[in-house]
């Protein structure tokens, strides 16, 4: 249960760490932090297979940045160093603007505000998987499945 926990604590501390944070970063959201909603949602997304239009575990995610062109910034987030940012817009670019736009709607944001809240939380959330600098292998996508259910229970 060790991995559920740091998953658990990473969407905790997001949603709570992000005290710091204010509409200068982009999110045009007042102290710009990524409500559980998001984070929720964005489990969910996880958890789908890339052929169902989510992206494909935590490995679909990476495969997604490296593409495009993204590789240094997720291997910041794997490694156990330390992270480094990314945009809102270099979120829009890796994800598509149909899965912003998806979760846009989904939870009755603008798109700056998901793909603000997603370039803070994404770094936090990804560190918090990869706990040893590696991706484990197996059982993400069924982790992400199930924190998205408890997100979108509300």
């Amino acid at each position: 249960m060790g991995l559920l926990d740091s998953v658990l604590g990473a969407i905790n501390q997001a949603s709570q760490g992000q005290a710091g944070l204010n509409s200068a970063d982009g999110t045009g959201s007042a102290g710009g932090a990524p409500s559980g909603d998001l984070l929720g949602a964005l489990a969910g997304l996880l958890g789908q297979g890339q052929g169902a239009g989510g992206l494909g575990g935590l490995t679909g995610l990476i495969a997604r940045f490296q593409q495009g062109g993204l590789g240094d910034v997720v291997q910041s987030w794997v490694s156990t160093g330390q992270n480094l940012p990314v945009s809102p817009d270099q979120i829009r670019q890796v994800l598509g603007s149909d899965t912003v736009a998806r979760l846009a709607q989904q939870l009755g944001l603008s798109h700056g505000d998901v793909a603000g809240q997603l370039s803070q939380a994404l770094p936090h959330l990804v560190d918090q998987l990869t706990p040893d600098g590696q991706v484990p292998h197996g059982g993400l996508g069924e982790i992400a499945g199930v924190l998205g259910g408890l997100f979108n229970r509300g």
